[in-house]
């Protein structure tokens, strides 16, 4: 058996709430048999770049249209509940307009917008570690280039 990592994306968008905290997208779904919460996150398909699948994930997962504004970081990450190894690329997105009523993907309750204490206070919740890793790295201020990612399609 060949090892074949799964290539997967996600996004970081963010939204000023009322009292001016950060407020951050999150998916929240079945998965694995219970209810956690995630970044828009899912594969890559064939013949699609990693931009068009995190802003495709987003849309579908969240109602979400999105731009495409940097690469927070590639992260690698083997799944405890599978042993599945993930190469994730992360970005950072800006929202464009949110569709309330669009219908989402299978498995999707509803598309959230939670503080990062909030997202703290679902820890156990959450689907990854990676999440609040990410969540740390973007309030940092890290991000690449988007020229970094070279697409030979």
């Amino acid at each position: 058996m060949s090892f074949a990592p799964h290539v997967t994306v996600a996004t970081i968008v963010t939204q000023p709430s009322a009292n001016h905290e950060t407020l951050y997208l999150f998916v929240k779904e079945h998965a694995e048999g219970r209810v956690v919460y995630n970044q828009p996150a899912g594969h890559l398909e064939n013949n699609e770049t990693l931009m068009q699948a995190a802003i495709r994930e987003t849309l579908e997962e969240t109602g979400c249209h999105i731009a495409i504004d940097a690469l927070l970081g590639i992260s690698h990450y083997v799944a405890p509940s599978n042993a599945q190894t993930y190469i994730r690329f992360t970005f950072i997105g800006t929202l464009l307009k949110q569709n309330l009523t669009a219908k989402l993907d299978q498995g999707i309750i509803a598309a959230q917008w939670l503080t990062k204490a909030q997202a703290i206070a679902k820890q156990d919740a959450l689907r990854s570690p990676l999440i609040l890793n990410d969540i740390a790295r973007y309030e940092q201020g890290e991000t690449l280039p988007l020229h970094t990612i070279y697409n030979h399609l």
